[in-house]
């Protein structure tokens, strides 16, 4: 009895051993080296001159034949397959499942499990949106295996598979809503840390944002946030999330923005941070509060872009305040810093409108809107502020001086005119009849 299980056991083992030794044998050009590197080439050839027909079948072979010869099997595999379901939409289904099954292979031989989960669902996605909820299960598991390194593709699909379940009656606002707050912190560490990805990153953030935007009213958000808001948070991460996608979507006069800032800025007192309470004091007419803040975030700021759009801030906080001098050199400071920015010389504009009432009589008051004009063209040249210049121009116009004002006081439309006080600034004498 004792023999006969020892013989079973050294059996077992032995076959054990043979099929390890075989399958090291066929290495990973499989039983037939040279017909699998024969067909692997014959495919690529095809698939380069995009003749995705004819490398089917040689793609095929070399898939089932020879599994780990090569990552392109399963890098080229999901056009080839794609092009196929084209052709042959009777079988579609078909093809859908063999598109599913090219990943499942891909990571048994390559692994990057949680890479090819995200481009496994992100094809899902776009081949069948009836597998929406599938899909987002792939790319669940990608986001949660590669945090801030996943792929532009498992970050785009998500968002997608989620608005697809939204629509369908699957998932809620709130879930659409999560789900950007997820993306948005992957999104912007791959913009801010940039790689080879960012441009991608990019160029998806305005896709996502356009599938965001049914979603993004103040009161859906406020309503998510504040459920789960905590004033006693630590976590500076959620917080920031909170605050930027706040921001983002011009919701900013509100309790939770200015409790969330706050709190953010007593655990983590950064530039960021710093402008959203300069943001916030103002809008709550707390200027000197709000000068202070803008202060801080311009010495934190070490970027020059982002210390340009600061001193913005600090010329907000100082034209609430009525300090439009001061104001107008905040304004200056961002352009050194960026030459030629639009939205500098929108800023310049609504200081000399906010502060035209200070400058002498009625009359002065009114020619005071020349410079400001003057700065709205300025911003023309910028295509991000272009339109709206273009409308501050037909606004503030109606407010020149008439003819009659213009000859009554002396001068002539046309002609140089030095405006005084603390404007002190030359312009051209224009009518608004």
């Amino acid at each position: 009895m004792i023999n006969n299980k020892m013989t079973k056991k050294i059996i077992i083992l032995i076959v054990a051993f043979l099929v390890v030794l075989n399958v090291n044998a066929q290495g990973k050009y499989g039983t037939d080296e040279q017909k699998c590197k024969e067909n692997l080439s014959l495919y690529r050839e095809y698939y380069k001159q995009k003749n995705y027909a004819d490398a089917l079948a040689s793609w095929r072979w070399a898939y089932n034949n020879c599994p780990q010869a090569s990552g392109n099997i399963y890098k080229n595999g999901p056009k080839i397959i794609k092009e196929r379901m084209k052709l042959d939409t009777e079988n579609k289904s078909d093809y859908i499942d063999t598109l599913m099954m090219i990943f499942d292979q891909r990571i048994q031989y390559f692994g990057k499990e949680g890479y090819v989960l995200g481009l496994k669902g992100y094809e899902l996605i776009g081949v069948d949106r009836s597998r929406s909820e599938e899909a987002l299960g792939y790319l669940k598991t990608s986001l949660d295996l590669e945090g801030n390194n996943a792929s532009v593709q498992a970050v785009y699909g998500y968002m997608r598979a989620m608005v697809n379940l939204e629509k369908s009656g699957d998932k809620t606002k709130s879930d659409v809503l999560e789900a950007y707050t997820l993306l948005s912190e992957i999104i912007d560490f791959n913009i801010m840390n940039e790689s080879k990805v960012t441009k991608n990153f990019i160029k998806y953030s305005e896709k996502i944002e356009d599938l965001f935007t049914p979603y993004a009213n103040c009161d859906d958000l406020l309503d998510l946030f504040s459920q789960k808001f905590d004033a006693s948070s630590e976590d500076i991460n959620y917080l920031r999330r909170i605050t930027k996608v706040l921001e983002n979507k011009k919701c900013t006069n509100s309790v939770l923005f200015f409790n969330a800032s706050s709190r953010l800025y007593e655990l983590d007192p950064s530039a960021a941070s710093a402008d959203q309470m300069s943001k916030m004091s103002i809008s709550k007419g707390k200027s000197s509060d709000a000068i202070a803040f803008s202060k801080s975030a311009v010495e934190l700021e070490e970027d020059a872009s982002t210390k340009a759009k600061y001193y913005l801030g600090l010329a907000d906080a100082y034209r609430s305040a009525g300090s439009y001098v001061s104001a107008r050199s905040a304004v200056y400071s961002a352009l050194e810093l960026r030459s030629g920015w639009g939205e500098a010389y929108m800023s310049l504009g609504n200081i000399y409108v906010a502060g035209a009432k200070s400058c002498g009589n009625t009359f002065d008051n009114s020619t005071v809107y020349w410079v400001a004009v003057d700065s709205f063209k300025q911003a023309l040249s910028d295509e991000e502020t272009k339109e709206k210049a273009s409308k501050s121009i037909n606004t503030y116009s109606k407010y020149f001086p008439t003819k009659e004002n213009c000859f009554f006081n002396g001068i002539n439309s046309g002609s140089k005119h030095t405006i005084s006080c603390w404007i002190n600034k030359t312009t051209t004498v224009r009518t608004s009849d």
